[in-house]
């Protein structure tokens, strides 16, 4: 739900603003708004002003700015080591943690330096590590001359081959020979061995072949063929131990001051956000003023617990609300521990305007019911419900995936409840094994009720958000916006019991009453909606029907695992049966995660939300003191 807001206006002597500023800031409940517009009277401009910083100020904010910078620059270098969280408090000592982070930084910009370095040299040997391994076995069957020379090469495919073997004849009067072995692209590493005379004359001409030799690093100039691959072994040997020594090192001053730092750095940004707030407040001769929005429920302790702290020198007043402040009122989100998960789905829509609905509990009580009439398998739900119990255990640290695993049980656990209803458990598994039958309906044959369930269930939802646009409309005293909200209400239910008529599902009786009524009303909707009301009630009836996605891809779901029992059967091996169901039963419930999700959530985004739901509200956000995990996740380096 969108909590109640209060806009207030906070002043004190002038003296006590960074003070106060470090106590909201511990609180996090107020944000404040720098635009003076609804909050300062006009005859009180005259002597209320923005409030300007000195110039020690200012050198302390290009000072604290230049530390984080700092620090987020040594945290891109460093790796994540978990170690306890430090409790020295940064400010007494800041010079002296400045003094420590030049060379910190320089150190650590070194060793990064260094690690690069070594890690492209080692890339560069790793290039040759295949042409070594498939050279090395031929090396054994030549005899080393002092007169013969080593070429190698690699070679793309036979053609090449074909290519080079007529040029070396050419060139050498067939005294020349050429190893190959297949490397594992299809290309082959060729070694050509030559006597050192003709050498070079044939490195020339592979090059105008676009078959050259290849390159060495230059560590290895100087050296036999058979002494460059010892090099490049020992050398890449020699890498791997320094760069080994370089993680050890950073690893060690990650774990002796990476808490350090981490503390320090949450200080800054903390006094850093103060600085930047106190940009926001206004003052006159004597006192200043901090004008915001807060939760309505803890405007009172807020008031408390600033008298307290400052012994009366500072003020807390609720003011009035104005109409037009309600498009500038921030939209802040709370919700009861069922629904708060689901605001994972409300963070994907623009945010409501406060004088809207929160979409978090509609999604939280009619999605699930969709998933589990659209899966409708108790079998797979249980299946899910497991899933979804490990995937909470393995990320209960990370919110957004602890949210989704929370959504997914409880959809699931929807899917187990329709499951029984239509006495589906692995498809007819459930009845094959231990009877299970349908308490209602089986869907796999009654494809028209399931298709009238479906539209049923689409007349509800659509005719629920119809309602609330009606009651948000009455809110804000749209007389005649409510008008035509009242009308269109009536003309679906007019439209849907002429359509029921004429299929025989109402009496044919009623036919000729509707129609009459239909276009009674007509001219009424047109005077209250405008021209575009009647698209408007297609668009409506439209939106009713598409909620027959319930009753077609549930069918799919069930027929899918239909099949996969069937064909199981026909294999006629246990082994093989258990296999091909195994394998279509996983296909379909991995379908049935994808599938039903996103056609719930369009249902509730497309076909319900756009009768009543606002977007275009500002998000709340209070001053207050970042956590090490935000502060972690700012630097991109440890999530």
């Amino acid at each position: 739900m969108i909590v109640l807001m209060s806009k207030v206006e906070i002043a004190g002597h002038k003296e006590l603003l960074e003070d106060v500023l470090s106590e909201l800031q511990q609180s996090g409940s107020l944000q404040i708004d720098p635009n003076t517009a609804g909050f300062i009277k006009k005859e009180d401009r005259a002597y209320i002003e923005s409030f300007l910083p000195d110039d020690k100020t200012l050198s302390e904010r290009v000072f604290l700015e230049d530390i984080r910078s700092k620090i987020m620059e040594l945290f891109s270098c460093l790796p994540f080591i978990p170690s306890k969280r430090s409790y020295i408090e940064p400010r007494p000592i800041i010079d002296t943690i400045y003094n420590n982070l030049q060379g910190h930084l320089a150190m650590c910009r070194e060793l990064t330096e260094r690690r690069d370095r070594l890690q492209k040299e080692i890339d560069e040997v790793n290039r040759y590590t295949a042409f070594l391994d498939a050279v090395e076995p031929l090396l054994k069957d030549v005899k080393e001359t002092p007169d013969v020379d080593f070429i190698g090469l690699i070679l793309k495919n036979m053609d090449s081959l074909k290519v080079l073997s007529t040029f070396l004849r050419r060139q050498t009067d067939e005294k020349f020979e050429i190893l190959t072995a297949p490397l594992s692209d299809g290309s082959l590493a060729g070694l050509i061995v030559v006597a050192k005379p003709l050498a070079e004359n044939i490195k020339r001409g592979l090059g105008d072949r676009d078959i050259p030799e290849l390159s060495f690093p230059p560590s290895c100039a100087g050296l036999t063929f058979p002494e460059k691959l010892s090099c490049l072994r020992k050398r890449s040997s020699e890498i791997l131990d320094e760069l080994d020594a370089v993680s050890m090192q950073m690893d060690s001053f990650a774990g002796k001051w990476g808490s350090i730092y981490r503390k320090t750095l949450e200080w800054v940004n903390g006094r850093l956000a103060v600085l930047k707030a106190a940009g926001s407040v206004f003052e006159s001769e004597m006192c200043f003023f901090i004008y915001g929005w807060m939760a309505s429920a803890e405007v009172n302790t807020l008031k408390q617990k600033l008298e307290q702290q400052f012994s009366g020198r500072v003020f807390l007043e609720e003011l009035e609300l104005r109409e037009e402040d309600f498009e500038r009122i921030p939209v802040m989100l709370k919700n009861p521990a069922y629904f708060k998960p689901f605001e994972l789905f409300t963070k994907l829509l623009p945010l409501p305007r406060y004088t809207s609905y929160d979409p978090t509990p509609f999604i939280a009580v009619f999605l699930p019911v969709f998933f589990g009439m659209i899966l409708g398998d108790a079998g797979y739900g249980l299946v899910l419900m497991t899933a979804s119990y490990f995937l909470y255990r393995k990320f209960r640290d990370r919110e957004y995936m602890r949210d989704a695993a929370k959504i997914l049980f409880l959809s699931a656990a929807y899917a187990v409840v329709f499951g029984v209803i239509y006495g589906e458990y692995f498809g007819d598994l459930g009845h094959t094994l231990f009877g299970l039958k349908p308490l209602f309906v089986e869907r796999r044959t009654a494809v028209i009720p399931m298709l009238y369930f479906a539209i049923t269930v689409g007349v509800v939802h659509v005719l629920l958000g119809s309602a609330l646009g009606l009651i948000s409309a009455m809110k804000k005293k749209e007389k005649k916006h409510a008008l035509a909200r009242v009308l269109q209400i009536a003309m679906i239910m007019f439209l849907l019991s002429l359509v029921a008529s004429l299929f025989g599902l109402f009496p044919r009786l009623l036919t000729r009453p509707l129609i009459l009524t239909i276009l009674f009303f007509t001219p009424f909707l047109l005077f209250t909606g405008g021209i575009l009301a009647p698209l408007e009630l297609i668009k409506s009836i439209g939106n009713i029907i598409s909620y027959a996605r319930i009753m077609a891809i549930g069918l799919t779901s069930v027929l899918l695992a239909f099949v996969a029992n069937r064909l199981a059967g026909m294999t006629g091996d246990i082994v093989i049966g258990i296999f091909v169901a195994g394998f279509l039963h996983l296909l379909n419930i991995v379908i049935g995660v994808f599938s039903p999700a996103i056609h719930s959530l369009r249902l509730h985004y497309v076909e319900f939300f756009s009768k009543f739901i606002e977007p275009g509200g500002r998000r709340f956000e209070p001053l207050k003191k970042e956590e090490e995990e935000e502060i972690l996740w700012k630097s991109k380096k440890f999530f």
